[in-house]
């Protein structure tokens, strides 16, 4: 049978993503420090999420879930300290946040996590926000995390080589309750640049006002966010697997829930989709892709803007004739697992010819085989080779749980194809 006949004439399939993780994030951490009270309409309720919203809870805000989203009463800046530690699971956004956030506060607080937690970096970080006045003690750079707290007088801070954008982000975050504001200037290479993009977005709706002049931006302190009604867009990441699935099975597939002009790096995997010989079509509030045949040839492709979708691509990669070269990406290093040599062992276990680099991939299309895919208790790995089960007999996932991470309802989503 033709499959290019049969994608223009077979209804999509429909499936919907939850809220963006990383704008609930970023919602539900400024509207915690706000004054007044904010509503957060269509956030993402996952594991991660949980673990932050518990740690705000700590710190004196009053979160409650209602139907629709989160109603946040913020603590106007004047955290909260119960002498409780505060745990985080894997989650390394939250980390890096409240690492800079706590440092507002008055007296000890204690950071920590899951093991993998325990292993990925603040050092940074901690560094930049002890230019600012802070009394940081870590181990190795990593987790456990030791604030003695007194308030951040702020200042002119710079970062140079930055490997993870969330460091930026959590500066950025407090900034507006340093004593001076800050000035923070970026050096050499930094990774994830449409995340900081995020996290400007997000302070500027709360009613903060940032100077970005090239690579240095500038926060005025002894400020506030305004709490307000604010809405999370759909879920790029999340919206990238059933994108795959609609390339690896040549049918039409409907994204409810994202829009093509997301604010969200991710979303330009799309670009890559069309590349790669799939058709987009987008209206404002769903995407809809739909496979052929996959176009042929070696292709190099720079994903340093977006790192999640490195195990979306690999797999894809895997499928389709030629060499794919994914580059600029070692940061993935420090995600919830060794990315790079996570995805290289499995598509390896699968039959297929992969070779780790320093800084990403190189991926030659085959034939994959039956395969039991060790996920490394990493959501994004779990959901790649989910989508590729869809299209090889055999492929089976060990951990399926933990995609709550990100998307508890994946596998639901998943079985609407």
């Amino acid at each position: 049978m033709n499959n290019d006949n049969l994608s223009l004439t077979a209804p999509p399939k429909i499936v919907r993503v939850p809220g963006s993780k990383s704008l609930t994030q970023r919602a539900l951490v400024i509207a915690a420090l706000a004054r007044d009270n904010s509503f957060i309409s269509n956030p993402l309720i996952s594991e991660d999420t949980n673990y932050l919203m518990e740690g705000l809870r700590i710190l004196g805000a009053q979160i409650v879930s209602v139907s629709g989203g989160l109603y946040v009463n913020g603590t106007a800046g004047k955290l909260a300290n119960t002498d409780r530690q505060i745990f985080l699971g894997n989650n390394g956004t939250a980390l890096r946040f409240l690492t800079a956030l706590v440092c507002l506060g008055q007296g000890q607080y204690i950071l920590t996590g899951e093991k993998r937690l325990r292993e990925r970096p603040v050092g940074a970080l901690a560094e930049a926000l002890k230019k600012m006045g802070a009394h940081i003690t870590c181990t190795s750079d990593c987790p456990p995390v030791t604030i003695n707290a007194n308030g951040l007088a702020g200042g002119k801070i710079s970062l140079r080589d930055v490997e993870s954008s969330q460091y930026v982000s959590a500066l950025l975050l407090c900034a507006p309750y340093t004593r001076q504001g800050i000035e923070l200037t970026l050096r050499g290479r930094v990774s994830s640049v449409p995340y900081i993009d995020l996290t400007v977005a997000a302070m500027r709706e709360f009613g903060i006002k940032i100077e970005k002049e090239k690579n240095k931006y500038t926060v005025k302190g002894q400020n506030s966010y305004q709490g307000r009604e604010y809405r999370v867009e759909g879920d790029a990441s999340s919206a990238s697997y059933f994108f795959l699935a609609a390339a690896l099975l040549q049918r039409p597939i409907r994204v409810m829930g994202i829009s093509r002009k997301s604010c969200q790096g991710d979303i330009h995997l799309l670009e890559i989709l069309e590349k790669l010989g799939c058709h987009i079509e987008a209206r404002e509030d769903w995407v809809e892709v739909t496979g052929n045949n996959l176009t042929e040839g070696d292709f190099i492709f720079d994903l340093n803007d977006m790192p999640d979708m490195v195990p979306t691509l690999a797999v894809l990669a895997a499928f389709r004739r030629g060499k794919t070269t994914i580059t600029n990406v070692e940061h993935l290093r420090i995600k919830e697992s060794d990315r790079l040599t996570a995805m290289a062992a499995e598509l390896k276990r699968a039959g297929i010819k992969a070779e780790e680099t320093a800084g990403g991939l190189i991926i030659a299309g085959g034939k994959m085989k039956p395969a039991k895919i060790q996920t490394y208790n990493d959501h994004r790995i779990a959901m790649s080779f989910a989508v590729a089960a869809l299209a090889v007999t055999g492929i089976e996932i060990t951990d399926k749980k933990c995609v709550d991470k990100s998307f508890p309802e994946f596998w639901e989503e998943l079985g609407k194809i």
